[in-house]
């Protein structure tokens, strides 16, 4: 097997910052810290990710948090305000704003409108997941 290619490596060490926030997204992370664990500066690593991933490391971080508070809100009755403390937000009104802009709603009516869906898992989590231009919902469109 030949070496890795400078791109190639540079890639692996996004991959390895982007796993941390996948394992560590209701912890307190910042550029500088996940900068540190691709090994670049800050601004080589913001640039670098979008790049790669077609969005920001802060919007990648936000929408795995709402991903997870929206399977919280689904399958448990735990509070709003928890639920956005156990997915890492620090302030409810900057959860329900982020969670508006990625969602569509509030994590109330998300709530209210979230049903059981009977499909494969992998049908359902296609369904639901959050992208970047706030195209999640409660199930599939009728």
């Amino acid at each position: 097997m030949g070496a890795m290619s400078p791109q190639e490596d540079q890639n692996r060490r996004l991959l390895r910052a982007r796993d941390a926030m996948d394992r560590d997204f209701a912890n307190p992370l910042d550029v500088p810290r996940l900068a540190a664990i691709a090994l670049m500066s800050a601004a080589h690593f913001s640039r670098s990710f979008r790049a790669v991933f077609g969005e920001t490391p802060h919007r990648y971080l936000q929408r795995r948090r709402i991903e997870r508070a929206m399977a919280l809100l689904r399958e448990t009755a735990t509070p709003v305000t928890e639920v956005a403390l156990e997915v890492g937000f620090e302030s409810l009104s900057t959860f329900i704003r982020t969670f508006r802009s990625i969602v569509g709603s509030s994590p109330s009516e998300f709530r209210r409108e979230a049903t059981t869906i009977e499909a494969p898992v992998c049908f359902v989590k296609s369904w639901v997941r959050p992208s970047s231009f706030g195209q999640a919902g409660a199930g599939p469109s009728t």
